[in-house]
């Protein structure tokens, strides 16, 4: 068994243009007061890393570690959560999504989709440059729509929206490849990859690519009322990364997993700070640890009720609280002995 990372934080939701978040190094230094020894990079925010110089200039990679390195914090993966969004998005959310790309690319479709596969291959680069293993994506989606079946859909449907998930796919998995890094979907409602049934019919696409590997973030498990602790026993191959994140799921009389079209401190399912929630972490580090999985434990947080700066504050000692230094020895070894055969043969009847 191995010991996790951590503590980590994903900078995404703190990042801002008033310090110190405005900067790489000052909300470093600012996480590193709260206790995280581990950031996870949003790439497509220039505040905090220029992805393309990243992956173009080991130099450029080497100076951004060291600055870190003498705050005392690590990178412990990019994310291209966003990007990846853009890989695949169905014309019905073409709208949307535009808000995720930059202005020159906006209202054009299929240089919207260049744009964000050329920023995977940025990041792939980059990740293997900064001596990084794992990286976080969103896999996007083609047929995310047709979710809940009515009208019925037609025969085939779902057979060919994978299959398209999986071309587009396919060359940015053999680029990480190349790197030598693996790339982590987020399993997450939104996506086309939102559970073990849909990444396990994208994994066959791809060839069961050894490059393709899950984001583990057992808040969207919660709200789909999907056993998170057997998925942990059935995918532990492949996760390779794993966002803290807690959530809580009270559906009422009047509403449920779907929400309702309500703001998020109504809904029935709903995330919350890390220990607010209803998410067993006490299980989830144990099946981790006996799982050997060894990448880090990165908090996000996104509450509907908590200030940021509170739920920050709480979440270092929390996961630091849950990490399992794992055993090298087993309790009983005590009562143990030397292998006598003879007395094996004689207890067996031999």
């Amino acid at each position: 068994m191995k010991t996790i990372k951590g503590p980590a934080i994903f900078l995404a939701q703190f990042v801002g243009d008033e310090a110190p978040y405005n900067s790489l190094e000052s909300i470093c230094q600012w996480a590193k007061d709260l206790g995280f020894v581990g950031v996870q990079i949003p790439s497509w925010d220039s505040r905090l890393i220029d992805l393309k110089l990243a992956a173009e200039s080991k130099t450029y990679c080497d100076e951004l570690k060291g600055k870190l390195s003498d705050i005392g914090v690590e990178i412990t993966e990019l994310s291209t959560h966003l990007q990846g969004q853009l890989v695949a998005v169905n014309p019905a959310y073409d709208a949307m999504f535009d808000a995720f790309a930059p202005d020159e690319v906006k209202n054009n479709p299929t240089a919207r989709q260049k744009w964000a596969v050329q920023q995977l291959l940025y990041a792939a680069k980059a990740s293997e440059n900064l001596g990084l293993t794992a990286h976080a994506t969103f896999s996007g989606a083609l047929i995310w729509h047709t979710m809940y079946p009515w009208p019925q859909r037609p025969q085939g449907l779902v057979e060919a929206g994978f299959k398209e998930l999986g071309k587009r796919w396919k060359p940015i998995l053999d680029a990480y490849d190349a790197a030598g890094v693996d790339l982590c979907y987020e399993i997450h409602p939104g996506e086309d990859l939102h559970d073990g049934v849909t990444f396990e019919r994208f994994l066959e696409e791809v060839g069961n690519h050894s490059r393709c590997n899950m984001l583990y973030d057992p808040s969207h498990y919660v709200l789909q009322c999907l056993d998170y602790l057997d998925h942990i026993d059935i995918y532990h191959e492949r996760i390779k990364m794993f966002h803290v994140k807690d959530a809580e799921f009270n559906p009422t009389g009047r509403s449920g997993v779907y929400g309702g079209y309500q703001n998020w401190a109504n809904r029935a399912g709903r995330f919350r700070s890390l220990g607010d929630g209803q998410v067993d972490f006490g299980g989830i580090f144990s099946k981790l640890s006996q799982h050997d999985y060894d990448g880090w434990a990165v908090m996000e947080w996104e509450c509907c009720i908590k200030d940021s700066e509170q739920g920050a504050r709480e979440g270092a000692p929390f996961i630091q609280k849950h990490i399992i230094n794992v055993t090298e020895k087993a309790f009983d070894d005590f009562a143990g002995g030397e292998v006598d055969q003879a007395l094996i043969n004689k207890i067996i009847g031999m």
